[in-house]
């Protein structure tokens, strides 16, 4: 059974396949303890609720190392909805890794063995910190710098970690890097089936897109909400047309929205981004999938059926 934040369920129902608690910034909040920026569990919680309303049933939070993973505090969050929350390991960056283990591993400064699928796979295999927690999937990520050599040897301790723990895979991606991805990672000997390319909706690119999913990854097309990088029209048009040609068995949604977040101003992202925030599938882009045809069943295999699978192998 899949593992989430309070322990392994029998059925995940519909889910989000990417998507964050908190996002935080631990130095900040260290050294500048005075900000008026603080996570709010109650709240959290309450918009896990108000998804729950609409139908949703499991988020999972790919917030890993890189991006102010606390997962005592997604714990508490957990304790007071019904949502389902799935818990990631991984780390996230676009370049360089964090000198406690850029400075460790080879090629490194100091040099020694990487213990990066060490830590990864504890977190599957025994749980996350002192939580108890299992991570149920894994996670690592390129951008425009492209597979840096850090990047790199977060991606082969991802894969060794997949290949001991049997946890599936998910990426942050950037046109074209998610080939990239899929190139080192079937190299690594990883089946690309248990491959999510993740933000390929970020993309309008048919061919592009298609050539991932010949590979055999699933797509995520989770975004939504985000229209600095594609409009909504856009990520709709696409969604729509890849499912006419028969893709919807390997397509996944979320918005990557986060119930709070440091990083950003809130106000500022609300004025800017008013669509960016965990119902907006629900409320916008289910309704819009269904006036341009996409059926029931589509919907379904793509909120339903696919995270089952991706998720159900452990």
């Amino acid at each position: 059974m899949p593992e989430t934040v309070r322990g392994p369920v029998a059925d995940l129902g519909a889910t989000l396949m990417h998507e964050h608690v908190f996002g935080l910034s631990p130095e900040i909040l260290w050294n500048w303890p005075d900000i008026p920026e603080r996570r709010d569990v109650r709240q959290a919680a309450a918009k896990l609720d108000a998804l729950k309303a609409e139908g949703i049933d499991t988020i999972v939070d790919l917030t890993v190392v890189g991006l102010g993973r606390y997962v005592p505090a997604v714990q508490e969050v957990a304790a007071l909805t019904e949502v389902n929350i799935v818990a990631a390991t991984g780390l996230y960056t676009y370049d360089a890794l964090p000198p406690y283990f850029g400075n460790r591993g080879p090629g490194s400064l100091f040099g020694g063995p990487d213990r990066l699928a060490e830590f990864f796979v504890r977190d599957i295999a025994e749980g996350i910190g002192r939580t108890g927690v299992k991570a149920a999937i894994l996670k690592c990520a390129t951008d425009k710098p492209g597979m840096t050599r850090g990047c790199e040897r977060v991606f082969r301790a991802v894969a060794e970690a997949h290949l001991e723990t049997g946890a599936p895979i998910t990426t942050h991606s950037s046109e074209p890097g998610g080939l990239e991805q899929q190139r080192l990672l079937a190299e690594c000997g990883v089946d690309l089936a248990n491959v999510v390319i993740g933000h390929a909706g970020d993309s309008t690119n048919l061919a592009y897109l298609e050539e991932l999913l010949a590979a055999g990854s699933s797509l995520g097309m989770d975004r939504f909400g985000i229209d600095t990088f594609c409009s909504f029209e856009d990520r709709v048009s696409t969604l729509v047309t890849l499912c006419e040609r028969g893709h919807a068995g390997r397509l996944v949604l979320g918005h990557d929205s986060y119930c709070f977040n440091d990083r950003f101003d809130a106000d500022v992202v609300r004025r800017r981004h008013p669509d960016y925030h965990l119902l907006h599938i629900s409320r916008d882009v289910l309704p819009e999938l269904r006036k341009r045809g996409v059926t029931e069943e589509q919907i379904t295999q793509m909120l339903v059926d696919n995270p089952r699978r991706i998720l159900g192998g452990l």
